[in-house]
């Protein structure tokens, strides 16, 4: 029965919401707040907690799409870019023509994308500080979207679709990147570590153990991919796929604008 009652819970789960928050509002405000405080270690935590599951997860994705990259005029925007690194992986497939439009990486947190600038600056790389809610960014006027593990954390996930089809082109292709809860011994041993170790070695590393605490409970909160897939096909997208990483720890989900 309780499994099934936060089965439940879980499926009208429509954005992130750290614990003691209930309106979309504060739940934005306390995660930027969030990612503020933790930058100046995140790409280190990133890199220990992950065993640097993180760069291989990150440079598989960039190839997935790199037939688009390879297109000097394609308008490719980076969402919740963070420190930069996913932005990265992408530049390396990148026309290398002169007149290639830059890509655009866009965070909410000025902590993170500051120290994502410093890594952008001999590359085609526009760093953007918006919000992933309410891009500054013209209708139909994007042709690729990418975003690694930060979707979960938007206040509101439908409206974070929306958003993104609202500025993808007819045709534009929509990559996320995201943590996955998954089943069987694999998420048991994955509870294990999400919810003890993690919390614990994040802490040391950050000082915030709260940040890392929020972490497995944002991905037991984030919906599972046949539920993802439905949210994304409901935001007007065809073609949606989920591709399993690491064991079914994380996966991408990868959709195109009619």
């Amino acid at each position: 029965m309780m499994s099934q009652q936060k089965k439940t819970e879980h499926e009208r789960s429509t954005g992130a919401r750290p614990v003691g928050v209930t309106t979309e509002q504060a739940a934005a405000a306390t995660i930027q707040q969030m990612f503020d405080t933790i930058a100046p270690t995140y790409d280190r935590a990133n890199h220990v907690l992950s065993a640097g599951l993180d760069r291989w997860m990150w440079n598989r994705t960039a190839r997935v799409f790199r037939p688009i990259l390879q297109h000097p005029e394609t308008v490719t925007l980076d969402l919740c870019c963070g420190t930069g690194d996913m932005t990265l992986a992408l530049v390396k497939h990148r026309a290398t023509t002169p007149n290639a439009a830059p890509i655009l990486a866009v965070d909410f947190s000025h902590q993170m994308l500051s120290r994502g600038a410093e890594k952008f600056a001999p590359h085609n790389i526009v760093p953007i500080e918006a919000d992933a809610l309410h891009l500054p960014l013209a209708e139909a006027s994007v042709d690729l979207v990418t975003t690694a593990f930060g979707f979960r954390n938007l206040a509101n996930y439908e409206e974070g679709l929306a958003e993104l089809h609202r500025v993808l082109r007819p045709g534009g292709q929509l990559g996320i990147l995201e943590c996955n809860q998954p089943e069987g011994l694999i998420g048991t041993l994955y509870d294990l570590y999400f919810k003890t170790i993690l919390p614990r070695v994040g802490g040391l590393i950050s000082g915030n153990v709260r940040a890392y605490s929020y972490l497995p409970a944002s991905v037991e909160r984030f919906p599972r991919p046949p539920r993802m897939l439905q949210l994304i096909k409901d935001a007007g997208f065809t073609n949606a796929t989920w591709t399993s990483y690491a064991l079914g720890t994380a996966g991408l989900y990868h959709a195109t604008k009619r």
